[in-house]
């Protein structure tokens, strides 16, 4: 069996320095990689009060086992920080091409410390790390850049994350680019990038990823793909990707609508997977990670009219839900341009356009003439410039929902968990989302368990309460060890326990029960717990805006009531094993 340890890059923006740690097997062993050695990253390095934007905090990147190898949805890196968004705990994740390259570059985390003293861009490869000026390239979109700081390095097979003006602006829900159109996302990870006056990190190597049993990974993945790829599940997100999302949230009446008024959007079915790939004026074809199978991404060119030309990979659903539904936008290419503005700028789609319909509500509510009316494309696509560039109207919008909230008056209305907006699934329907939402350690956040897919596929009725938490929290654990691997969620169906068990020891050698595993996906959530109660974001924190509670959907009269949360809550503090006030937590300091 080969050697399984790990390496850990630090580089000093302020000094232009780096050094090599190793990583011990112990440590690996016990939080694997991505999520697990982040977040363990994160709590020794950076203290919970600091100011997210200042030069004492780090932003970590990270990659997992899996990474590097031919494990299919493997290509996937994550960032941890603390956010600036929601002063908590940070993570966000993006496919693509680069993840690999930084394993190939021989990291398994990569630790930036400190502020450059001015713009510029990293090189990072497995014969160093080089620091390049990059006030030129500063003020460029993240297409520009990400081509700029690889040309700059002059390695033709090098892999680049970019910031946009947003990022440089940090405007605190500013993402990361990388390959033009993945993006980490969430939690405005964009801005600490930018705040450090770092426009690029380029990446490139030659380095193998340690696998402790290459005979065991290949019949794994040959088995995976046999079992896998003719599954109803995977042809639809080849055929539709995560558009098909629209139809199934409206005919389950979640779609939010209308900034979180309504739970269907007239005219839906204009802007759903199925319209994605049969209206004639656009050109879709799939396009996947490398070794992925399922192909999800949808390259898509609008072919005439006044976006002709515009290429992008998308949209993804929660930008359809964020553009579409909440700012009832009803035209693909309207959504298509919205999007691609949003990935130029560095800005997440989620918030933004959860903030864009946030503004066109205050302008429906007479006192915001300025801002644009519900369905207005043009003036959204204004707004979310004025929003990266910190001007006009839009500025008041750039750090985010909780003080646009305060400066507009509209803190009654205001959809949010910590800082962070919800994604497109209305808890009212889907009651354990909402337990989701409440308790994610990121705020109000829809990936760490997925959980809309137990309750829109009927395993569990999406109106339950009872059993919701020990439920959520089995999707969770298992979630949880994908994110340390790093592997794609949307294998969930297809990697169980047994084939995590199987994988990571291929992988790493080592021979993990299920209850082993479940105790270490406990102690990584822990230590993003440990992390929010040091940081000031406990217990109370863990609530659903009021509307959720107090507002039902006028098509159902669907609702969730506080007393419903309230409990679930407490069966999922108490079967993760926190204590009862739940101030301090039981596991996982150091």
């Amino acid at each position: 069996m080969k050697s399984f340890h790990g390496k850990l890059l630090r580089i000093d923006l302020n000094s232009k320095s780096y050094r090599e740690e190793t990583i011990p097997a112990e440590i690996l062993k016990r939080y694997l990689g991505g999520k697990g050695l982040g977040s363990y990253l994160l709590l020794k390095n950076v203290a919970a009060r600091i100011d997210p934007l200042s030069p004492a905090n780090r932003l970590i990147f990270a990659v997992g086992p899996a990474t590097g190898t031919r494990m299919p949805g493997a290509s996937r890196y994550g960032l941890y920080s603390k956010s600036p968004l929601t002063g908590g705990y940070a993570e966000s994740y993006a496919g693509g091409r680069v993840a690999p390259k930084i394993k190939a570059a021989g990291y398994d985390a990569i630790i930036l410390e400190g502020r450059a003293q001015g713009p510029i861009i990293l090189e990072i490869s497995d014969r160093g790390v080089n620091f390049y000026p990059a006030g030129d390239i500063w003020g460029k979109d993240t297409y520009a850049a990400e081509d700029a700081a690889k040309d700059r390095t002059g390695a033709s097979e090098a892999q680049a994350a970019a910031i946009g003006p947003a990022g440089e602006n940090m405007v605190r829900f500013a993402c990361v680019e990388n390959n033009y159109w993945r993006s980490a996302g969430r939690c405005g990870l964009g801005a600490v990038m930018g705040s450090k006056n770092v426009k690029a990190v380029v990446f490139h190597g030659q380095k193998l990823p340690p696998v402790a049993d290459e005979a065991l990974l290949k019949k794994f993945i040959t088995d995976l793909l046999s079992a896998s790829k003719e599954l109803p599940a995977v042809k639809n997100y080849r055929k539709y990707g995560t558009p098909q999302m629209v139809a199934l949230l409206n005919t389950a009446q979640a779609f939010p609508t209308r900034y979180w008024s309504r739970g269907t959007l007239p005219g839906w079915e204009k802007i759903s997977g199925e319209a994605l790939i049969t209206d004639g004026n656009l050109d879709v074809k799939p396009k996947s990670c490398p070794h992925c199978f399922l192909a999800c991404g949808k390259l898509t060119t609008i072919k005439t009219g006044p976006h002709a030309g515009l290429k992008i990979e998308g949209p993804e659903y929660e930008t359809i839900y964020a553009f579409g539904g909440l700012c009832c936008i009803d035209r693909l290419e309207d959504i298509i341009y919205l999007n691609d503005l949003c990935d130029r700028l560095g800005l997440d789609t989620i918030s933004a356009g959860n903030l864009v319909a946030l503004a066109m509500e205050a302008r429906e509510r007479g006192f915001k003439p300025e801002f644009p009316a519900y369905g207005d494309a043009s003036g959204a696509a204004r707004l979310l410039e004025e929003m990266a560039y910190r001007k006009g109207p839009g500025a008041v919008l750039a750090d985010g929902i909780i003080p646009a909230a305060k400066a507009l008056n509209l803190e009654d209305i205001a959809i949010h968990v910590k800082g962070l907006e919800p994604a497109g699934y209305d808890p009212r329907v889907l009651k354990g989302m909402g337990l989701g939402y409440a308790t994610s350690a990121r705020g109000a956040c829809h990936l760490r368990a997925t959980f809309y897919k137990p309750e829109l596929a009927g395993i569990i009725s999406p109106a339950a309460t009872e059993g919701k938490a020990s439920l959520y929290i089995e999707y969770e654990d298992r979630l949880t060890i994908f994110n340390t691997l790093i592997n794609c969620v949307f294998y969930r169906d297809m990697l169980q326990w047994p084939e995590l068990q199987t994988l990571i020891k291929a992988l790493t050698g080592w021979d993990y029960t299920v209850a082993e595993l479940r105790q270490t996906a406990n102690e990584i959530i822990t230590m993003t717990r440990t992390f929010n109660v040091s940081a000031g974001l406990g217990k109370k924190s863990d609530l659903l805006p009021g509307r959720m509670h107090s507002e039902p959907l006028p098509e159902t009269g669907a609702l969730l009531t506080e007393a419903e949360l309230l409990k679930m809550r407490q069966e999922y503090y108490s079967l993760r094993g926190w204590n009862q006030d739940n101030q301090l937590v039981t596991a996982g300091k150091e």
